[in-house]
């Protein structure tokens, strides 16, 4: 008898435990994986004087490549980043009676964009770099 008793204490115990709320799952809604190019690469890695090389290594390669009347190159990485999450919990107590059952959820879209822009002198060196951030 002691030892049932004991077990439906236990069992309570972890029921209630378990029980999650909406606020607990809207928590859980960040991204599990860090963005490759941020603000922060750009930043740290990118100076004026770069060789091009040396730009692909910390970047990757850009998404548009232009030269103006002076064939001096222009590269714009532009980055469009969309997450959707939905973190949900379901919990419940059942005994043989009858059964006690809770569910709650969250969701969030986030869309993020970076637009950077390196314009490169008549050597190949990086003149100037520009970027532009927005989260919404």
């Amino acid at each position: 008898m002691r030892t049932l008793s004991i077990a439906a204490v236990a069992l309570v115990l972890f029921s209630l435990g378990a029980c999650r709320t909406a606020q607990d799952n809207t928590r859980d809604l960040r991204s599990t994986q860090e963005r490759e190019m941020t603000v922060g690469v750009v930043q740290r890695e990118i100076r004026k004087g770069m060789a091009g090389a040396s730009v692909v290594e910390a970047l990757g390669s850009p998404n548009i490549v232009t030269k103006d009347d002076k064939e001096r190159e222009t590269w714009v990485y532009d980055k469009i980043a969309t997450e959707a999450s939905y973190s949900e919990s379901q919990n419940g107590l059942f005994l043989i009676l009858g059964s006690i059952s809770n569910q709650s959820g969250a969701a969030s879209t986030t869309q993020r964009t970076l637009t950077v822009v390196i314009k490169f002198d008549a050597n190949g060196r990086v003149e100037t770099f520009t970027y532009h951030q927005s989260k919404f």
